[in-house]
């Protein structure tokens, strides 16, 4: 490859450099600061400000790169489709109508692209790090989860129309919690938390390998209330990603469970499924909340995604090939020439609607084949083997799993907060499941 070519040159010129400095020794410790900064400030900081940690994460990456001796790339099958929806993006932007807006969102694909390359590169070399990181995004759940459980008890009043009640008993309507992510909404809640439910599981199985029991069930009380919380969003979306989530969790974990904890996990899960059930019998609201989905049109909220579907697949249909453009502004505007009257949109509610829209129907297709190989290879591994590995796998394609079910019906899998939650799941199914992929063994 010629850019390792390049990075060779580059190496031996800054040998001499790499040699001395203490800093460029230790360039590791500052990209793991930067990714658990961006982990940790995800909850609370702005889409820019999180940006920025992204880029810092990058940029010590690349100066790694450049002056670390043998550090290589290597692509793959799975980011050989990687490479191509980038490309394809890449000639969709060009070739938008509306240049300038779409090449700020292509600026933002580029940057979660770069924070996966980054965080794969980082973890190949560190993989002793990963409990860490994985600890960490638990961290984040259980203090959102915490705030949930505040916001739901003094009944925080809603920011938005966050659901229709003109047919709603008053016992019927719920508080949707919002947690402290921004922009406050409890879809993008419900989806952040979906997506790292998965991470709990450490602080469950970690413990039980090391017989720390007690640490174990405080762990298992964290994965409870990580489940409570994504039924307070009131996230309709985030329910169905749920029920695929547990069950994936059910049948990947039971499989690598030695026999001895193959009758406790049975005991949890009937314990679990019983929880579920009587909060679904007794709790009205949530109730209400799981019986609007079947509602259709009847549904306030379900009748404008379907009218925002028909409007976005005349769109799809004008612009098959090579899409409009990435970005949500640029969708916003050519959206305009599309929409019913009245139903004005950001988004498509759907992420692959909106992906074949922004990029052309070729680049759906590399994306999702990106996604699929990798969770193929995962689940594969994930049969053959019993170790440690494959419980960090089964935490990633379970996460991947539910921020793909979710984005059936809705687009805040975009949002930069479940974006690095997304990119970091799917490093760590690349890096536990070859042993090229971005880089060559040394």
């Amino acid at each position: 490859m010629i850019i390792n070519s390049i990075l060779s040159v580059s190496q031996k010129f800054f040998a001499p450099f790499f040699e001395k400095s203490i800093v460029l020794k230790n360039m590791d410790w500052l990209i793991f600061l930067s990714i658990i900064l961006l982990i940790i400030f995800s909850t609370i900081l702005s889409s820019d400000f999180l940006g920025y940690f992204a880029i810092i994460t990058i940029i010590l990456t690349f100066v790694k790169l450049l002056v670390k001796p043998k550090e290589r790339f290597a692509l793959t099958k799975s980011e050989l489709f990687l490479l191509i929806y980038f490309m394809l993006v890449f000639i969709s932007v060009a070739g938008s109508s509306l240049f300038l807006l779409s090449f700020k969102g292509f600026c933002k694909t580029l940057i979660y692209i770069g924070f996966y390359i980054s965080f794969v590169h980082y973890l190949k070399d560190n993989k002793g790090k990963l409990k860490y990181i994985l600890l960490a995004l638990a961290l984040c759940v259980i203090g959102e989860s915490i705030v949930a459980l505040k916001q739901n008890f003094l009944s925080v009043s809603e920011i938005a129309g966050w659901q229709d009640m003109s047919r709603l008993n008053p016992e019927e309507v719920m508080t949707r919690v919002y947690g402290t992510l921004k922009p406050y909404n409890p879809n993008l809640f419900g989806g952040y938390i979906l997506s790292l439910l998965p991470t709990t599981l450490v602080l469950v199985i970690l413990p039980i390998l090391n017989k720390h029991y007690r640490t174990s069930f405080c762990g298992f009380i964290c994965f409870i209330l990580a489940i409570l919380t994504v039924f307070m969003t009131g996230c309709r979306g985030a329910y169905i990603g749920l029920f695929v989530e547990l069950l994936l969790l059910a049948l990947l974990t039971y499989k690598f469970l030695k026999p001895v904890y193959k009758k406790i996990f049975i005991f949890f899960s009937s314990i679990m499924s019983f929880l579920m059930l009587l909060i679904f019998l007794l709790k009205a609201s949530i109730r209400a909340r799981i019986f609007s989905i079947f509602a259709m049109r009847n549904d306030s909220s379900n009748s404008f995604r379907f009218n925002v579907y028909n409007s976005c697949l005349e769109m799809f249909k004008d612009n098959w090939l090579l899409g409009i453009g990435v970005g949500n502004q640029n969708f916003r505007e050519i959206y305009g020439l599309y929409m019913r009257t009245g139903f004005d949109a950001l988004s498509a509610y759907n992420i692959y609607l909106e992906i074949a829209i922004e990029s052309g129907i070729f680049s759906l297709f590399a994306f999702l084949s990106f996604i699929i190989l990798n969770i193929v290879k995962a689940i594969n591994y994930i049969r053959k083997r019993n170790n440690i590995n494959s419980i960090y796998l089964t935490i990633a394609v379970v996460s991947v799993s539910g921020m793909l079910i979710h984005g059936i019906v809705d687009t805040v899998f975009f949002r930069p907060q479940l974006q690095f939650v997304f990119w970091t799941m799917i490093g760590i199914i690349r890096v536990l499941t070859t042993s090229g992929g971005i880089y060559a063994k040394r």
